[in-house]
């Protein structure tokens, strides 16, 4: 199979946090809702990518991955306090949004996103960790491949676009109820469905 970059890959799996008291299920794409993503753009774990992108379809897959390989240590210094004023909107706390295990969307100083979940809420201050939320676990992944073809030249600039700024890369004005372009951009730990042939954001 050709394993050049930009390949639209589609894998079922089950993820697995590796404890010493054995595995524990913490994710799963199903076959009918796989995760989908671009080979080459650097979206997704590299370990995971380099397992799966030569793989045909149907093809059987277990990769496991030490922390190092996937979302690295367990950072206290990226627990932060932050002003309420941050998620003031006119005047009013976002309440809708910003509340305790609430997943946020937040940039760092760079402009680059990032998501945050939120520890607590009092009268001036929100508390976020900004860890990943399989940060310091050794991971395993098990699943099966969906799809691996080479990517149209439509769907690597549609990946481009939306990197560079398209909230969809579709063209919609936004990932919510009016973009019909089919992608599922929502994901429980903030680092997977993305839309736009790049799927998951592992």
């Amino acid at each position: 199979m050709d394993t050049t970059n930009n390949r639209v890959i589609e894998i079922a799996y089950d993820l697995y946090t590796v404890e010493e008291d054995g595995q524990h299920l913490v994710e799963r794409a199903s076959e009918e809702e796989p995760y989908r993503f671009m080979s080459g753009f650097g979206l997704t774990l590299e370990t995971l990518e380099k397992a799966v992108e030569g793989l045909e379809k149907g093809s059987a897959f277990e990769v496991p991955l030490t922390k190092e390989q996937a979302y690295g240590d367990y950072e206290e210094e990226r627990v932060l306090d932050l002003d309420r004023e941050i998620f003031t909107i006119n005047g009013h706390f976002d309440h809708e949004h910003i509340y305790k295990n609430a997943i946020v969307p937040l940039q760092n100083e760079e402009g680059m996103p990032l998501m945050g979940r939120v520890l607590d809420v009092n009268d001036e201050k929100v508390k976020m960790d900004l860890n990943h939320p399989l940060a310091g676990a050794d991971l395993l992944f098990k699943g099966k491949v969906i799809l691996n073809r080479q990517a149209t030249e439509e769907e690597v600039q549609m990946l481009i676009k939306h990197l560079s700024g398209d909230p969809c890369g579709c063209g919609c004005d936004s990932c919510g109820d009016g973009c019909d372009c089919g992608h599922d951009h929502n994901d429980e730990h903030g680092h997977h469905h993305d839309g736009c042939g790049c799927g998951h954001c592992h």
